[in-house]
């Protein structure tokens, strides 16, 4: 538009709309250092929620040092935030040096996924102290925008995904604020909003036709991986009564058909064959490229999705048939692994045949390393054993002799079982008396052993509970259990479960049921109407998150090849998925141009009645020129109509006031107004 010159007898707003900067705008851009207020309590804002979510993952000193700093911030907020003296500036140089000697000492390298997030978690923080200049917040969104994307490092659920998308959010603001001088936090957020929206179907081709990869776009550092819960190759006296306190979901079972009885729901994991008198290990577990047995009796159809752990074992039912996937193998203890370290969500339908009679000829370098003891230790329970088999070396007479002794002997099951030091077997057979499931597994393998009966530990897990909104069994770390595997003549390998003895609610209801009276539960075991709600709640949102991991995480490449085959495109390739990719932006980006175009055209009440203005003057032989703007145009109306010039004048400086200058809170006063004042104007 061209320029204006104002009457001197009528000053107006600085004149914004025009095409030719103003001269004190640009002193003023040139003379302010300091970001807005709002801008930098957006930037606290952004940091809180990017870095809390991963303070579940940082160093206890890490998630202590970012609060601390947060409060810091918040305390300088309150007095002169924009003030940043020497104390001030020598003082956080000291922290972040503390930081980095910290770093170091605790993970002893600064190159790695863990040291290199707490470290940028801290210097977020430090970011909001070091200066509020537009400079350092246009940084810190920077940085938090790297950290909500290293969340996904350690978690891909829908929380971390909401997390990351409020912080998203709030950087978003943050911009924003930064070129609106008196902004309304309400505004902010929703223009934020706004543009997130916008952005949300190139996001949706994007995920829906970039090209999937079989691992990261980058190499994943060598910790990566670490600290993930779940069972271990090694079981120690109360290594698997750890995991009975943990309410993390280890895997979900989708079940074609009725689910199968508590008795068959032994998730089969680590074997352990290898015992030094404290610690079962696992042997050396050759790999097969099919099933070592011949499946028998009727199938479980079920879809198994097992959560990350970093090893190889898929925790499948007894005994998992050929599976389709070509990435999954089986062990020679009738494990079912997979290629390479669980360390993404896997999915896989299978079928389990729980009537299998596994290892009939089982060779003899198997069966004499499940009868090996050390030389020493639990001198009782040899003697025990002794007894027990003094007359007879049938093991199926050997195995209900044992059976009878640990039903009698009310030994208890616990899920806080003594400490027991030296002699773990003989110490909770005749001195505690009371034990987790690892404990009655390992003393009873110990006994058979010791009777020359070839047996094993196996770890899994046993149970699940039904989420009541999908229908999905869910089985958690709580449901972590041990039992044991025995090789009969004829028979092979039958598992027997020595922890039912004591506790057969254990395998019919689950850990909760089994506990004694007086013990102290975990919150979601416990009976009432508040843990019941606590349930449901839970179970609702686990089915969100299953959900999200089904349709979201889940959303791989064979997933991506069918939905372009109902699409009709038979072969997808990295051509196809280009040219798909690039049509589909293409047209967003059609779609979003014909949308701006559409949003030029005036439509709001505004612009409605600068139209109704200038058709009266129209009428009149007045009309406005294309190049004229609000100002240009009421002068030469006003030269033109020098009886309502004084009139033309005002509702034109009103009309740009409200669309060019600053936003003013009484903005919808000044438009009736202005409404008015039209609405009495007649250019006769």
């Amino acid at each position: 538009m061209a320029g204006s010159r104002a009457p001197a007898d009528a000053p107006i707003c600085p004149p914004v709309w025009r095409d030719s900067p103003s001269p004190g705008a640009a002193v003023a851009r040139n003379v302010r250092r300091v970001a807005p207020r709002a801008a930098s309590l957006w930037l606290f804002a952004t940091a809180l929620v990017t870095v809390v979510p991963h303070m579940a993952y940082l160093p206890l000193w890490t998630s202590g040092a970012c609060a601390l700093l947060l409060a810091w911030h918040l305390a300088r907020a309150r007095s002169d935030g924009a003030r940043t003296d020497r104390v001030h500036r020598l003082a956080m140089l000291l922290v972040a040096l503390a930081v980095a000697l910290a770093v170091r000492m605790d993970f002893g390298y600064f190159f790695g996924k863990a040291p290199g997030i707490a470290m940028l978690a801290t210097l977020l923080c430090l970011k909001l102290l070091e200066g509020n200049s537009p400079r350092d917040v246009r940084a810190g969104v920077l940085l938090a925008f790297f950290l909500q994307l290293a969340l996904f490092f350690d978690d891909q659920t829908l929380m971390a995904a909401l997390f990351a998308l409020g912080g998203a959010l709030c950087a978003a603001a943050t911009m924003l604020a930064l070129e609106d001088p008196e902004p309304s936090p309400w505004r902010t957020l929703r223009s934020g909003a706004t543009l997130m929206l916008q952005a949300l179907p190139f996001l949706i081709v994007l995920f829906m036709l970039f090209p999937r990869l079989p691992g990261p776009l980058w190499g994943m550092p060598r910790d990566a991986w670490e600290g993930m819960t779940g069972l271990s190759e090694e079981m120690a006296p109360g290594s698997i009564a750890e995991l009975g306190l943990s309410s993390e979901i280890a895997l979900r079972a989708d079940f074609s058909d009725a689910l199968p009885p508590p008795s068959q729901r032994y998730w089969r994991g680590p074997v352990l064959s290898e015992f030094d008198g404290r610690v079962w290990r696992m042997a050396r577990n050759a790999r097969l490229a099919q099933p070592a047995y011949a499946p028998a009796g009727p199938a479980i159809d079920y879809v198994l999705t097992v959560e990350p752990h970093n090893k190889r074992w898929l925790l499948a039912l007894d005994f998992p048939g050929a599976a389709s996937d070509g990435e999954v193998a089986y062990g020679s203890e009738y494990t079912l692994l997979a290629e390479r370290p669980l360390r993404t969500r896997a999915q896989l339908a299978l079928q389990a045949y729980p009537e299998t009679v596994v290892g009939l000829a089982e060779s003899p370098a198997v069966l004499d390393a499940a009868t090996r003891l050390p030389e020493s230790g639990s001198p009782r329970t040899r003697a025990l054993v002794a007894e027990l088999a003094a007359d007879t070396d049938d093991a199926s007479q050997i195995l209900d002799r044992v059976l009878a002794w640990f039903s009698t002997n009310a030994l208890t099951y616990t899920l806080a079982p003594p400490l027991l030091e030296d002699d773990p077997v003989d110490e909770f057979l005749f001195d505690a008396r009371s034990g987790f499931c690892e404990h009655f597994s390992s003393a009873f393998v110990f006994m058979m052993r010791a009777a020359g009966v070839p047996a094993r530990v196996v770890t899994g897990y046993q149970g699940g509970t039904v989420n009541r909104v999908d229908g999905t069994l869910v089985v958690r770390q709580s449901d972590a259990h041990a039992w044991a595997e025995l090789w009969l003549p004829g028979r092979g390998w039958v598992r027997v479960d020595p922890t039912a003895l004591a506790a057969p609610s254990r395998i019919e209801s689950g850990v909760s049921a089994a506990l004694p009276a007086g013990e102290t539960r975990p919150l979601m075991m416990r009976e009432g109407v508040a843990a019941e709600a606590l349930r449901a709640l839970r179970d609702r949102w686990e089915a969100l998150g299953n959900a999200w991991n089904r349709n979201v995480v889940g959303y791989d490449r064979q997933r991506q090849g069918d939905l372009l085959q109902e699409l009709g495109v038979e072969r997808p390739d990295w051509r196809t998925l280009a040219i798909a990719l690039g049509a589909g932006l293409g047209l967003l980006m059609l779609a979003l141009l014909a949308w701006a175009l559409h949003q030029r055209r005036p439509g709001d009440d505004l612009d409605r009645l600068w139209r109704r203005f200038g058709a009266r003057l129209a009428r009149r032989g007045l009309a406005r020129l294309p190049s004229e703007g609000p100002i240009d145009y009421a002068e030469r109306v006003a030269q033109a109509l020098p009886e309502r010039a004084r009139e033309v004048r005002v509702i034109a400086r009103s009309y740009a006031r409200l669309r060019y200058g600053p936003p003013s809170a009484n903005a919808a006063a000044l438009t009736r107004e202005l409404a008015q004042r039209i609405r009495e104007f007649s250019p006769q």
